[in-house]
């Protein structure tokens, strides 16, 4: 364009149109969300995402999105700045928010009444979890640096599955070879601290490794089952212990500079209206699993197991691998769900 042109588009109407036309372009700009879904496109975190792009249309952002079946690809996508913001699991968020990536830590929302597991009352510390961390008071707990937790949803309790159910108590995995995610430093604190080896896993080989007997034992939820093919691990001689070691999120991290002020809380709400949703999927592919591969684990082991859970999570967090506020915020929600619990009588899980 020659200097007199530009001169002249200064000058007319056409300028105005023109800047009418770049406003308009830059509010429509797309922002790109990175998602991971273990079956791509035919997911069901990737069919949620494509309603949460419609629904935040209304608050000012045109999602576009990305599909992923390796979520350490979208996770480095989203840090290199190649997407504007991420769906993927706790254990690979956590990098960007610490206190809503605790939630998915050790046993944090295992409940044990009267000697048995609830796994109902367990979904229910995870909610009251998420309602917390949707309430626009928490709304700097959500922020760290440039990042901020756009939602949470729960991917369904991770149950032990193993290749020989006589595996059935603490004891009686010393020395069992145990799935552990590399980038989860947790997992291995906790295989190491029962006197099992950890086995360096990740989404992409976890299940091979089980069904070909590389691994004793996996922690995966129900709708893992069938991606997986973890029934050939399983075979005749294992089970799935009715224990939720924990219960996963997928959580949504944004890039704050990219989406509109105020988006944030909006997508937290939004996905918290998701919830039942969320655990209607999990609850599916449960009744999905055989009934002779689900076995109750001796009564006298499980407030065993819950100890060591509680114990696991405390030497964790001391290593840093936890964050403390995130973890006390988890005790006041599981407490309210389960207020005879012994740990009640004390208001913290750690100083």
């Amino acid at each position: 364009m020659s200097l007199m042109t530009r001169v002249v588009l200064r000058s007319t109407p056409l300028a105005l149109a023109a800047v009418a036309l770049l406003s308009a372009g830059a509010a429509q700009a797309k922002s790109l969300v990175c998602v991971w879904d273990v079956a791509g496109k035919t997911g069901d975190v990737y069919a949620g995402a494509t309603d949460y792009a419609v629904a935040m249309q209304k608050n000012g952002a045109d999602l576009e999105l990305k599909s992923y079946v390796d979520e350490r690809v979208a996770i480095e996508d989203f840090r290199s700045g190649q997407c504007d913001a991420v769906i993927a699991t706790a254990f690979r968020t956590r990098p960007f928010n610490s206190v809503a990536a605790t939630l998915d830590s050790i046993g944090s929302t295992t409940i044990v009444k009267n000697g048995k597991v609830d796994i109902d009352a367990g979904y229910e510390v995870v909610r009251k979890v998420i309602q917390v961390f949707a309430d626009p008071k928490a709304g700097k707990l959500m922020v760290e640096g440039n990042y901020e937790v756009g939602g949470i949803f729960p991917l369904g309790a991770a149950y032990p599955m193993v290749r020989d159910r006589k595996i059935n108590t603490v004891e009686g995995l010393s020395g069992k070879k145990i799935a552990a995610f590399d980038y989860d430093k947790a997992q291995g604190v906790m295989i190491q601290r029962i006197g099992a080896q950890p086995v360096s896993v990740d989404v992409t080989n976890i299940g091979p490794k089980f069904n070909n007997g590389f691994v004793d034992m996996v922690t995966l939820p129900a709708v893992a089952f069938k991606p997986f093919e973890l029934s050939k691990g399983i075979g005749s001689q294992g089970g799935i212990g009715r224990l939720p070691i924990v219960i996963p999120t997928v959580q949504v991290i944004l890039n704050k500079a990219k989406f509109p002020e105020g988006f944030g809380e909006k997508s937290r709400q939004y996905w918290l209206s998701q919830f039942d949703r969320a655990l209607s999927i999990v609850r599916t592919a449960e009744k999905g699993i055989p009934a002779s591969m689900w076995q109750d684990l001796p009564a006298e082991s499980i407030p065993k197991y819950a100890l060591m859970f509680r114990e696991s999570r405390i030497e964790i967090a001391k290593l840093g691998f936890y964050n403390k506020t995130g973890l006390n915020i988890i005790k006041k929600a599981r407490c309210s769900v389960n207020p005879s619990d012994a740990e009640c009588a004390t208001p913290r899980e750690v100083e």
